[in-house]
């Protein structure tokens, strides 16, 4: 059963709360929006997606149940027990779209991708939080977030997923920099990997390739790899300034936009609410987030900082990648918008850090 300290209620973050629940109801509404058809509004994607919405309520409430610091004495078992779910997806998982993302845990099915990145997390604060408070940290001290980060990028790279993988990447150099790594030493390493660009480039799928070629110039291939970011570019535009109205979206109700409901769910909302509505689902990210980054900035002691900054930042890079993608301002990688696109996997995780964020939040007044 779970059980809260009756003082540490008096000290529930209810506007972290409040945010988070209001961009899983605009997430639900848009999701209803991608995926009704005529004559049945309420899909089952809908449904499973409410569905996952309750479960995830449920781990946010079990993720702020009990004292954060237990995360400090079982953080590289919790990375184990990822690591096992990423291979048995590898081995065993169900493919789709040409992925292997997937694996069944009775009668759902679960990414196990989603998890790891909190699993990561995690790992590295346990790792990091000792060092924190030093003038700086020293280029040997990037072997074991190296060693961490590498075992679940190389398997779900073989999903293959590379924008997890991105995301993975620009989460563990945020929380090394609020370790105490120079600026000059992350500028350092890239220049370090740029020779090895061109081997990377090698190992990318081809129609990764395309698309990061078409990000340059999406009219090149206009009905290949340049159709997404062309019919999400459209959606959003057609919007213009107050939007065509919920559920009169054209681009999602002909077929024309690909992915509505998961990666380009940003462009359903743009059309429906025109950049008004936009802006306004924009500020209630970026009030999320600020939220967020003020908790990460208000924990008293080094383990709960990096804990809250690194979910904060994965939940920031994912948020930016996905906007990014939808509006062609980065090449598309294939990544949900957290709390807003259809996935039960992405939702839990999402909402399972927000729980640890609202749980550190909580017990900084028990210091």
């Amino acid at each position: 059963m779970l059980r809260i300290d009756r003082r540490l209620l008096a000290h529930f973050d209810w506007p972290l709360l409040g945010c988070t629940l209001l961009v899983v109801g605009c997430g639900l509404m848009t999701v209803l929006s991608a995926t009704h058809a005529a004559g049945h509004v309420v899909s089952g994607l809908l449904l499973r997606q409410a569905m996952w919405a309750g479960i995830g309520l449920v781990g946010m409430l079990a993720a702020l149940s009990f004292d954060y610091h237990w995360l400090e004495r079982y953080g590289y078992f919790l990375y184990g027990g990822a690591l096992v779910l990423l291979l048995a997806t590898t081995l065993l998982g169900s493919a789709g779209g040409g992925a292997r993302r997937w694996i069944g845990v009775g009668p759902f099915s679960i990414q196990p991708s989603e998890f790891a990145k909190l699993a990561l997390v995690v790992a590295l604060a346990r790792y990091l939080h000792r060092q924190v408070g030093e003038r700086t940290l020293a280029l040997r001290a990037l072997l074991v977030p190296v060693l961490l980060l590498a075992p679940p990028a190389v398997l779900i790279l073989k999903q293959p997923d590379l924008g997890t993988v991105i995301v993975l990447g620009l989460t563990v150099a945020a929380v090394l920099l609020v370790a105490g790594l120079r600026l000059r030493l992350v500028f350092i390493v890239a220049a370090v990997l740029v020779p090895a660009v061109p081997f990377l480039w090698k190992h990318l799928k081809p129609y990764q390739q395309r698309r990061v070629v078409t990000f340059i110039n999406p009219d090149a291939d206009p009905l290949g790899a340049g159709y997404h970011i062309i019919q999400s570019k459209i959606a959003i535009g057609s919007g213009m300034l107050q939007g065509k109205g919920f559920l009169h979206g054209t681009q999602d109700r002909l077929n024309f936009l690909p992915e509505q409901h998961t990666d380009f769910i940003f462009a359903v909302f743009a059309e429906e609410w025109g950049f008004v509505g936009a802006c306004v689902l924009i500020v209630l990210y970026t009030a999320l987030l600020l939220r967020c980054f003020m908790v990460a900035a208000r924990a008293r002691d080094p383990f709960g900082l990096l804990l809250a900054f690194g979910l904060t930042a994965a939940i920031f890079c994912q948020v930016f990648v996905n906007i990014g993608m939808a509006t062609g301002s980065l090449p598309v990688v294939g990544i949900t918008l957290p709390f807003l696109s259809y996935g039960g996997s992405s939702l839990l995780a999402s909402m399972l850090a927000i729980g640890l964020l609202m749980n550190i939040s909580m017990r900084r007044f028990t210091f």
